[in-house]
């Protein structure tokens, strides 16, 4: 499989082209304290389909923001967990989250059927 190197123009696309999606952020997020497995990742990141965190797992371990460590035994056990590219996208994020925090309640109330 040819290997395709993708040019940005900025920080900002290059960033947004790791995270894209509405859910790797809540994953992120999910695993800033420490290892999860999946089931404990699907019940942290409400909403989610099963289908859905398995695509975003994968593309999050392809880009290098998280490690998958199995452990072969029985039961087999999956653990999820940020590498250190992962953190540090985690940390540039915060700001943004503090963002949407502060202002919640506009967010809210944005009439967002006449957006979509």
């Amino acid at each position: 499989m040819k290997e395709t190197k993708r040019e940005f123009t900025c920080g900002l696309d290059a960033a947004i082209a790791v995270m894209g999606g509405k859910w790797k952020g809540l994953i992120l997020f999910a695993l800033q304290d420490g290892p999860l497995r999946f089931g404990e990742l699907r019940r942290t990141v409400s909403g989610i389909s099963e289908r859905v965190l398995i695509m975003q797992l994968r593309e999050m371990e392809t880009t290098g923001l998280l490690h998958r460590e199995v452990y072969h035994q029985v039961p087999p056990k999956v653990e999820y967990s940020l590498t250190e590219f992962g953190h540090a996208l985690n940390d540039a994020m915060a700001p943004l989250g503090q963002w949407g925090e502060d202002n919640i309640e506009r967010i809210e109330s944005i009439p967002w059927d006449q957006i979509r």
